[in-house]
């Protein structure tokens, strides 16, 4: 106590300085402002944080049409390296299908890396993004035979089947999809010599080996074959068919035909496959259709009804969203012909459109609109509340200083301007203005009492700084977010983060400026008037509503009787 005291005083006597140093103080009060903005649009901008959600994604792609017998073969090399990798509980694979391009391919697969358990990952050397840039580099040194890319799980369930990001190049002239695919590999590959970017390709392949097979329907009828029977001995050789299931060592089996790889390989044995006519014979597939060698695209996207060629991709911890949405941007603009042009998909889609402000809709949608809307509303509330704007300003002045110490800390610890670090600073505006009421509801009333700005700014600091304090250290309870692990700490730190940092950092600043604020607001508005409403009564009585003043006049009566003396009137 006798040590709070000293610093009780010693703080008094720098308000009193301050006061006298108004000018000098608003100078550096606007000068923090501008830092204020300078920090906002200098702090990479995040949407939602990289988490480590307890597994991770391989996206597999061999050559154009190679068999699924090669991709079984790469996708058991990646297999036995996952299994090999600390930190890797177990893995799950899935031949012939990209989940990453929502595509079936021979030559496409997928392979899932579940993780331990958190409580059995401790350190960082098996965080997800140690194990993953493991991963990365032992795929790429080993499985040279194939492209394996690795990413994290997306951040957010459903908007997308993994991390990292998705553009769409698409081709808003004439449809040529040999130069989209060559300008969509271009980017990718420009893309993967920025730093801080990685993995990116290009899931769209325009000249992928077919064989293309035409129908000659009067043939079809002329050597009595129905030409359901052709499709279907199509279905059956080329691609499968299923016939049944049974029942064998305690487990059902299922049961599908398919050509041997040597006879559906090329042109000429595919002819060879034969179908029967109504008499019973064996034709020849080729006496009946055009059987030739040809190239197309494994599937056409079409992104808003243009086709598209979709280029995925993921970031480095130290890189932000907005600045993996900015280079792309560039770059696009740089990369693409006048007939192309590019757009966000999935989630980097929902941070382009909540970071545009073009038209006043768009506020809707920008997060750091419910910080602007926040502070606006709490000015209403208390401009109703001391029925007047003078107090209320000398309350919210101080609420910038917030923002400017919550950057400082996310700047400090490397993070981004991210979804939750903005939620801090909502929480942070109440916070604030509570502090500053604090001192300027006790610097009112001693004006009232007849006391002068000056003193009653000085003496309000003084006597409001222990509860401050008081409420300031209520928020030590960030401090486990602050240096949170495990599922969903990477939300966690950031909101710790701005709220940890914000919270004193506002409390370091307000103890100093508001007291200023109130000096210098009621030198111009003039002497202070109470409301016909006082908050202060109100809250101490529990009622809302103004009571009528009443007055008591005490006269003595002359034979000495005080009771028959006393009169009262309202």
């Amino acid at each position: 106590n006798a040590f709070f005291s000293w610093v009780t005083q010693s703080y008094g006597k720098t308000v009193g300085w301050c006061l006298r140093l108004s000018a000098i103080v608003l100078v550096v009060y606007v000068g923090l402002l501008g830092l204020t903005g300078f920090s906002m649009s200098r702090i990479p901008s995040g949407f939602v944080p990289i988490q480590d959600k307890g597994y991770l994604v391989a996206d597999v792609q061999l050559p154009d049409s190679a068999s699924l017998e090669r991709t079984v073969e790469a996708v058991a090399k990646v297999e036995q390296i996952g299994l090999q990798t600390p930190g890797v509980a177990h893995v799950v694979s899935i031949p012939g299908q990209s989940f990453v391009l929502n595509a079936n391919s021979s030559n496409y697969a997928s392979v899932f890396f579940p993780l331990e358990p958190f409580n059995e990952r401790k350190g960082a050397e098996l965080s997800g993004e140690a194990i993953l840039k493991r991963l990365r580099a032992r795929l790429a040194r080993e499985v040279p035979e194939a492209r394996v890319l690795v990413f994290g799980a997306p951040a957010v369930r459903g908007l997308g089947n993994a991390g990292g990001f998705k553009l769409m190049v698409k081709a808003i002239g004439d449809v040529d999809y040999g130069a989209l695919q060559a300008r969509a590999d271009n980017l990718a590959a420009k893309g993967n010599q920025q730093p801080g970017l990685v993995g990116l390709f290009d899931g769209f392949r325009a000249k992928t080996p077919q064989l293309y097979v035409n129908v000659d329907r009067e043939k079809v009828k002329k050597m009595g074959v129905q030409l359901s029977d052709v499709f279907a001995a199509l279905q059956a050789y080329l691609g499968s068919y299923y016939v049944n299931d049974f029942n064998r060592f305690g487990r059902t089996w299922q049961v599908n035909i398919q050509a041997e790889p040597r006879f559906r390989t090329v042109a000429e044995t595919v002819r060879q496959l034969k179908v029967r006519n109504a008499d019973g014979d064996m034709v020849p597939l080729g006496a009946v259709a055009e059987v030739r060698e040809s190239s197309g695209p494994v599937q056409i996207t079409r992104y808003n009804m243009f086709p598209a060629a979709p280029i995925a991709g993921a970031s480095l911890p130290d890189v932000s969203t907005g600045d993996v949405l900015a280079t792309m941007e560039r770059l696009a603009d740089q990369e693409l012909s006048k007939n192309m042009t590019s757009e966000w998909t999935e989630l980097s889609y929902l941070q382009k459109q909540a970071s545009k402000v073009e038209e006043f809709r768009d506020l809707r949608q920008n997060p750091l609109s419910a910080f602007v809307l926040g502070a606006v509303l709490v000015f209403f509330v208390l401009a109703g509340l001391y029925e007047g704007w003078s107090l209320p300003l000398a309350v919210i002045l101080v609420v910038p200083m917030c923002v400017l110490c919550a950057l400082a800390g996310v700047f400090f610890r490397g993070l981004d301007n991210n979804l939750f670090t903005q939620i801090g600073f909502v929480v942070l505006i109440g916070l604030a203005c509570k502090n500053a009421i604090l001192i300027v509801e006790f610097a009112r009333d001693r004006q009232l009492e007849g006391a002068s700005a000056f003193q009653a700014a000085v003496e309000a600091a003084r006597v409001r700084l222990r509860p401050i304090v008081m409420t300031t250290f209520c928020f030590i309870h960030m401090v486990p977010p602050y240096f949170a692990s495990g599922a969903g700490a990477e939300m966690r730190r950031s909101v710790g983060t701005a709220m940890l940092w914000g919270a004193f950092g506002v409390t370091l600043f307000g103890i100093f400026l508001t007291p200023v604020f109130f000096y210098v607001i009621r030198r111009f508005a003039g002497p202070v008037r109470k409301p016909a409403h006082d908050p202060a009564a109100a809250l101490a009585d529990g009622s809302s509503r103004p009571q009528r003043a009443a007055t008591v006049v005490v006269s003595a009566s002359s034979n000495g009787d005080p009771a028959g003396g006393l009169s009262a009137r309202k």
